[in-house]
């Protein structure tokens, strides 16, 4: 296995809770719709330019372009759209964590879909997990927020671990980088269509202070999505999960750092994301 993966998914995971953080900034005087939507635009035009950078990417098929299309609709649309409001409402470091639980759903639906065997290491890893959601939930009262909310990224993460089948498929037919290029375009269309639709175009303005942490958040969500995507090419899935799932211990670290008096953290918060890390790790390296 070449190590290339290895640090590839770390510094997925570094970037990833980087960018939760900055969205937590970027959301005290922003709005989650504006945060997302530049969010989008970043990582799009970042992804064009690869595109460019890159030179001919040999045939683009059709089953590929129909899988990341799908990509941006369930992961990029609904995931990270629900990935922003659950920074809001629950904050970045229980967000990232739940988040973090995207290999186990995507494992679930393995077991249920594709007719893989329950083995041991799943069972003992979702009961660590449930044992860890358990702590984020009553840590809430303590942390300043309802327990219902953890709903939003339960729900973020059931979409990322639908997205990951999708994403691995894809690759089997085209390359990470006109890939992402055609789920960060998808959802961005269809991000932008939603808007105008709905009456919300003020959320395509963003001035002031929110605007440079909603940009570099953009850079940082996009880099970590796109470095996952040349880890799964380079490696296993079962050594890429672990180590991307690794990002709720580095946002705990960067909510210390950088969110002192903007969220607070438990005892249980942190034993809960040691428990929910511990748990993804024996579902999926084990």
């Amino acid at each position: 296995m070449p190590r290339t993966a290895h640090v590839l998914a770390l510094a997925s995971a570094l970037l990833s809770a980087g960018a939760a953080v900055l969205i937590r900034q970027g959301l005290r005087s922003g709005t989650a719709y504006a945060g997302f939507w530049v969010n989008l635009a970043v990582g799009t035009v970042g992804v064009w330019l690869a595109v460019l950078a890159q030179g001919p990417a040999g045939a683009w098929r059709a089953e590929g372009v129909a899988l990341f299309v799908l990509a941006g609709l369930v992961g990029t649309v609904a995931g990270r759209l629900l990935r922003f409001v659950s920074i809001d409402r629950v904050g970045a470091s229980i967000t990232t964590t739940l988040n973090g639980l995207a290999p186990f759903v995507a494992s679930g639906l393995a077991i249920l879909l594709l007719g893989e065997r329950v083995t041991l290491p799943v069972v003992a890893g979702t009961v660590v997990i449930v044992a860890g959601t358990a702590l984020l939930s009553t840590s809430g009262r303590q942390v300043g927020f309802r327990a219902r909310y953890l709903a939003l990224p339960i729900l973020s993460t059931t979409c990322f671990g639908v997205v990951a089948i999708l994403r691995k498929l894809g690759l089997g037919t085209m390359g990470p980088v006109p890939g992402f290029a055609v789920n960060l375009t998808t959802a961005l269309v269809a991000f932008t269509a939603f808007l105008l639709v709905s009456g919300n175009r003020d959320a395509l303005v963003c001035r002031g202070r929110s605007l440079p942490y909603f940009v570099a958040a953009g850079v940082a969500e996009n880099a970590s999505v796109f470095l996952v995507l040349l880890a799964l090419s380079a490696g296993t899935v079962s050594v890429v999960a672990p180590l991307a799932a690794t990002a709720p211990i580095f946002a705990l670290l960067l909510s210390f750092l950088f969110l002192r008096g903007v969220e607070r953290l438990s005892a249980r918060l942190v034993l809960g994301t040691i428990l929910c890390v511990l748990g993804v790790y024996l579902i999926t390296a084990l």
